[in-house]
């Protein structure tokens, strides 16, 4: 039953032998034959991918729109000018695909529908982003360029923060309760203007950074990524974000429960019974000592069980109230998506003196846009995706190839940005949603079809 809910012995070769849509693959077949640009389709895809990470945190969102149109036009030419015998769809695909139908559906019976088919082009712009990276990074090679561009670029991101920490950096906007004893703190927010974006940003570069200490082979990489695990953690700390700092905690620990997993084969047989509670332990007297001993982390943590004594709490808990109203009144299909539908809706419900650009809640917002149905899709689509990259890891384990360790920082990051999630959305914004379906994309292009060979290594694309 679990492999059924979780789509692993779907046939995908059955499918496209009777759809339709599915006939449009290789309609330009001969003409890419022909072409000789398109003899360098996949890096010519992977560097457009990489030209948005390199800009995306010091640009204007319109200029990443124009790259992701980009790169749906790109993925749009390679699919209608590919072989049909390659295999392109994967669970996760499937299951991306019914979220944008469920997504299309409640844009249709939107109550706004102008500014609903607004938010629909932004998803189906990022979904397309997906398609193109988890089409590109089946390779090897541009799997780690890729990923090594976004790390260098998130390297100048943490180090202009943590100068920001040391020259001064001024509030952009009221980010710390004025009475609270964290009053006075410097928040940094580097290039991107807000520190919970900031550290919802670094989420994914310190698990990848981590990652690489072990993916990359040679010793001058290795000390260049352990750097980075240092810088972007401590711009992350300093962030001050507590939504950010709970993701990070959620991060790193999920990454030490899959690296140890990933070593315990190795290990004599009497200390593997120990090393999951060695690591849990440890993991659990390091974030008690930091509360304990570094007043600026024990103030902001202990402001999270406050409640409304906090204003950013009190805030959050007031967003969250006319956001469960919204529901109430719209719970199967929901408003429509994106941030235009939902700041047209919202005034009705709000109350008053909190006005608000989303639900400061990932999962509420999913809800509050395509209803109960939407959720549910997205949902299942998060099962689906830890559960073949945890498959995936465990294959990769068996023949020690380093390359498991992308997937580990994928799920790693998938648990921490959810967990950000919870109580903030600024996983909608597009520095950070670009990076978000980077993840889901790293899973997706290890994918091997049921009838491949279990036994069969991952090979370059």
């Amino acid at each position: 039953m679990w492999q059924q809910v979780t789509l692993s012995n779907l046939r995908f070769y059955q499918w496209r032998g009777a759809s339709y849509l599915y006939r449009v693959v290789g309609l330009l077949q001969a003409w890419r034959r022909g072409s000789w640009l398109l003899q360098w389709a996949e890096p010519l895809g992977a560097l457009l991918v990489a030209i948005v990470f390199a800009v995306a945190p010091f640009v204007s969102t319109a200029l990443i729109g124009v790259l992701l149109i980009a790169c749906a036009g790109f993925w749009l030419l390679l699919t209608v000018s590919d072989e049909r015998e390659r295999p392109q769809v994967t669970p996760i695909h499937l299951l991306v695909l019914l979220y944008w139908s469920i997504a299309t559906v409640a844009t249709a019976m939107s109550p706004v529908k102008v500014a609903a088919r607004q938010g629909l082009v932004k998803l189906t712009l990022y979904l397309l982003l997906f398609a193109l990276m988890a089409r590109v990074l089946r390779s090897t090679r541009l799997r780690s360029w890729v990923i090594g561009v976004f790390l260098h670029i998130s390297l100048i991101v943490s180090v202009y923060g943590i100068r920001q920490w040391f020259f001064g950096a001024e509030a952009l906007a009221t980010w710390t309760d004025t009475n609270s004893a964290a009053a006075d703190l410097t928040r940094v927010y580097s290039y991107l203007g807000n520190p919970n974006l900031l550290a919802g940003y670094l989420i994914p570069a310190v698990a990848l950074s981590l990652a690489a200490v072990f993916a990359w082979t040679r010793w001058l990489p290795k000390a260049l990524a352990l750097t980075m695990f240092v810088v972007n953690s401590a711009c992350l700390v300093l962030t001050f974000s507590r939504g950010g700092w709970i993701g990070f905690v959620a991060c790193l620990f999920v990454f030490s429960v899959l690296v140890v997993y990933w070593y315990s084969i190795q290990l004599p047989e009497k200390w593997r019974p120990w090393a999951m509670p060695a690591m849990l332990g440890s993991c659990a007297a390091v974030i008690i000592l930091a509360v304990l001993f570094v007043e600026p982390v024990r103030v902001r943590v202990a402001s999270i069980f406050v409640g409304r004594e906090d204003s950013s709490n009190n805030f959050r808990m007031n967003v969250w109230a006319a956001v469960i109203d919204m529901i109430r009144d719209r719970p199967i299909i929901g408003i429509g998506p994106g941030n235009n539908a939902f700041n047209q809706i919202y005034p009705l419900y709000q109350r008053p003196k909190y006005t608000a650009l989303s639900a400061y809640s990932i999962f509420l917002e999913v809800a509050v846009e395509t209803g109960f149905i939407g959720l549910f899709c997205f949902l299942w689509l998060l099962v689906v995706t830890v559960n073949r990259g945890v498959q995936l890891i465990n294959r990769l384990r068996t023949l020690r190839n380093p390359q498991g360790f992308w997937l580990i920082a994928a799920i790693a990051t998938i648990v921490g940005m959810l967990s950000h999630g919870l109580v903030d959305t600024v996983w909608y914004r597009p520095q950070v949603s670009t990076v978000w379906w980077l993840m889901v994309a790293i899973i997706a292009s290890y994918y091997l079809p049921p009838q491949a060979d279990t036994s069969t290594a991952v090979q370059d694309s």
